[in-house]
């Protein structure tokens, strides 16, 4: 039983971090380099991530500055942000790329709140599922009698317990993400 439990724990955590990839992902109107973790820069006809490439900062809430280690990639830098989904607007100087983030509009920050609210609700089913495959082993494991009626109950309630858990952190991950996007 504690095999089971170990392993949803596992999957829970993995879960978690998905979550939180996914939200630093969704722009807020402030900066962030996690914005840019999507985004690949075709460098030596090779397919970089940017943050491998280069040295990501935030001097201020409203900017982002990367400086590539190799100098020669600011313009290749600079079209890869261009031609992301992002709607951002790269500005390089010879030495580093300036990314002002504009301000969201109020209809771009409701819509970015709905990708939120539906990013999580993906994330609550993923757990629901897992909930499932945990409570369907312990019954087969007491079906082959390796587990009394008794082990599957508290089984079921541990994991119930710690699925509650779950739905608990990505409902306030979820929540801080959209106080983050309705700040003006």
């Amino acid at each position: 039983m504690e095999s089971v439990l170990q392993a949803l724990n596992q999957k829970m955590d993995k879960t978690i971090r998905d979550l939180m990839q996914k939200l630093g992902k969704i722009r807020t109107g402030r900066a962030s380099a996690g914005l840019l973790d999507e985004i690949k820069v075709d460098y030596y006809g090779q397919m970089t991530p940017i943050k491998q490439m280069s040295n990501i900062t935030i001097p201020e809430p409203k900017t982002i500055i990367i400086q590539p280690y190799d100098p020669s990639s600011l313009k290749e830098v600079e079209k890869a942000i261009l031609n992301s989904d992002l709607g951002l607007n790269p500005h390089n100087d010879g030495k580093v790329v300036r990314v002002p983030i504009p301000e969201l509009t109020e209809e771009r920050r409701k819509e970015m709140v709905k990708v939120v609210g539906k990013v999580a609700e993906e994330h609550r089913v993923a757990i629901r599922l897992e909930r499932e495959d945990a409570v369907e082993t312990l019954r087969k494991m007491q079906k082959d009698k390796k587990i009394t009626e008794d082990d599957l109950h508290k089984g079921q309630d541990r994991i119930q317990k710690k699925i509650d858990e779950i739905a608990k952190k990505i409902d306030e991950l979820g929540q801080k993400k959209e106080k983050e996007i309705l700040e003006v």
